[in-house]
């Protein structure tokens, strides 16, 4: 096997035992690869002509583990819609940390691997349905230059697994640069021993954020910036109109990477209140909640902190709520600036939230789709929604375009930076729900693969994305999304 190129570490069984179980992955009867991420396997070094054998499927099943893999269930906790509980890895497996040939470090889990001791009575499996959507999302994910775990390889195992009907069962092979979760911190705080925290914010600094080691406070650092990188990442996700489903504490990651995509999907029609997931009957995770949720989520996390920050109770709370009130205005300025990129304004003006806000409110009450809004303001077609009809419109239209001829780039420099800021596809979710229809119920992958294919480009702009880019009619449209367990 170790012609496939794999080479692990296993650096996270340093942590006490309590972090994880050794458990191996449950044995499959016919593995089969159906979807495989090339480019992926190249960057991360593997010999991909090797890696797709079938002696070396059985490792992307489960059925064999690699040289110098160790397969662990890690465990965490986490506040799950405001509901604290223990939790862990139900049905995934971490084989270990690849190292590249560049000598970055990513973990490769193998998610529905089979049954571990966190498995709560599920059957620690997952159907193809959903790990083709995370495959799917993720990827675009990462095309639209949003941090996030990716996915290598999705395996059908010729088993099938029961839902409300059974369903043919798979296995995703999901890359990230950690799985360690505000959840595993809370996991520490809340059922390990004293030290473990210490013991876990250590290792998260040397693995994540090495440069704070010699800091002073090295702990209150690593809440800052654990802070930052959620407040760029959430305003990625705003700008691009993407719905996570699930912001629960084991759902959010400290290195500031999207992770977990199980009921996530993309907004058509602009509306701050948009949920899609199924158990989100409260709209907790609305898209236009997801920047509070963040901020409540991190407080969380700061929790766990406490005890390192200062040996004086009150001190160490006044810390971490100093470095918590930053968020909101760390997320504020990534949005802005990002929102000043999809409309061509390079310099910065107070009244750039009033134009942004304006118009906005203008999608909400014309019930404007917020890809194809951009879009069309990047390449002057305003001539395919109701919004660009109205009188509120052309008065906002001759603001906007005030506004563009008082800074001193050419109008060709704005269309360009406009191009490079807005997509012109996203997953939109009754294509992602074609594509998982013809894989699941014809073993068709073309679907998914011609998808793909326009996904992995979303700011090319071509002629062969402008189908993808069309919505059907409402009563097409899937209104809600499911996590798949």
């Amino acid at each position: 096997m170790s012609e496939v190129g794999f080479n692990f570490e296993n650096s996270y069984t340093s942590l006490p035992e309590r972090f994880y179980s050794k458990t191996e992955p449950n044995p499959v009867s016919d593995p089969a690869l159906r979807v495989f991420n090339e480019e992926l396997a190249e960057q991360l070094g593997f010999n991909t002509d090797e890696l797709i054998k079938d002696s070396n499927v059985d490792i992307l099943s489960g059925n064999t583990i690699p040289d110098n893999g160790l397969s662990i269930a890690q465990a965490y906790a986490g506040h799950q819609f405001g509901n604290f509980t223990m939790l862990g890895d139900g049905r995934a497996i971490l084989l270990g940390e690849h190292v590249t040939p560049t000598g970055e470090k990513f973990d490769i889990q193998l998610k529905g691997s089979g049954i571990t001791p966190y498995s709560r009575g599920g059957d620690g499996r997952a159907t193809l349905g959903p790990m083709l959507r995370e495959y799917i999302i993720s990827e675009a994910m990462d095309a639209l230059r949003i941090p996030t775990s990716r996915s290598l390889a999705v395996v059908t195992t010729g088993e099938e697994v029961m839902r409300e009907t059974a369903l043919p069962g798979a296995i995703l092979t999901r890359i990230a640069s950690s799985h360690i979760r505000f959840g595993t911190f809370q996991y520490a705080a809340a059922f390990g021993e004293e030290g473990d925290v210490k013991e876990l914010a250590d290792y998260t600094i040397k693995r994540h954020y090495p440069e704070l080691a010699e800091n002073d406070k090295p702990y209150l650092a690593l809440l800052q910036e654990v802070v930052k990188r959620q407040g760029t990442l959430i305003a990625q996700w705003q700008l691009v109109g993407f719905i996570h489903g699930v912001m629960n504490t084991d759902n959010m990651t400290v290195s500031g990477e999207t992770i977990d995509y199980g009921p996530c999907a993309f907004m058509d029609e602009y509306d701050p209140a948009t949920v899609f997931s199924s158990i989100d009957r409260q709209g907790r995770y609305a898209y236009g909640n997801q920047p509070n949720i963040t901020g409540w989520n991190l407080a969380r996390f700061a929790e766990t902190l406490l005890p390192l920050l200062d040996q004086d109770e009150d001190k160490a709370v006044e810390l971490a709520q100093d470095a918590i009130a930053q968020f909101p205005e760390h997320f504020h300025q990534h949005w802005l600036q990002g929102m000043r990129a999809k409309l061509g304004i390079f310099n910065q003006e107070t009244e750039d939230g009033d134009l942004i806000k304006e118009l906005l409110d203008l999608m909400q009450q014309y019930e404007a789709d917020f890809t194809n809004t951009f879009k069309a303001l990047t390449f002057d077609e305003m001539n395919s929604m109701v919004m660009f009809g109205t009188e509120d419109f052309q008065q906002w239209k001759e603001k906007w375009k005030n506004r563009l001829e008082r800074q001193e780039e050419s109008m060709s420099l704005s269309i360009e930076l406009m191009q490079n800021n807005n997509p012109a596809v996203i997953p939109r979710n009754h294509r992602v729900e074609e594509a998982i229809d013809a894989a699941v119920g014809n073993n068709d992958f073309s679907v998914l693969t011609d998808l793909l294919n326009v996904l992995l480009r979303p700011f090319d702009h071509s002629k062969d994305q402008r189908e993808y880019a069309s919505l059907p009619p409402k009563t097409q449209r899937p209104q809600q999304t499911f996590c798949g367990t």
